[in-house]
């Protein structure tokens, strides 16, 4: 199974690149990117429902779309090098 890997800028409205979805995926912060499959699926934390990668935000449901490189809301932790839960830290095997 060779699905394809989608390339997105962290600024884009999408489940992959919000806070809250908790699907497989590679984040660069510092390129702002997020790296995923484009058939991959992922809880949305949210609504706690199943989301694909490239899903947009329902307009009936309370979407809280959150960058995943906001530095308002990282934790000390988080800006010491850890990754936020649900993101694999660029390098690592998820």
């Amino acid at each position: 199974m060779n699905d394809r890997k989608l390339i997105l800028p962290s600024e884009i409205k999408v489940c992959a690149t919000c806070t809250y979805w908790d699907g497989e995926r590679t984040v660069d912060p510092e390129m702002r990117l997020v790296v995923v499959d484009e058939c991959c699926l992922g809880e949305c934390l949210v609504s706690e429902s199943s989301m694909g990668a490239l899903a947009k935000g329902k307009p009936d449901c309370d979407c809280l779309w959150d960058d995943i490189d906001d530095t308002e809301h990282q934790t000390e932790a988080d800006k010491a090098g850890s990754a936020p839960t649900g993101l694999a830290a660029r390098g690592e095997d998820s």
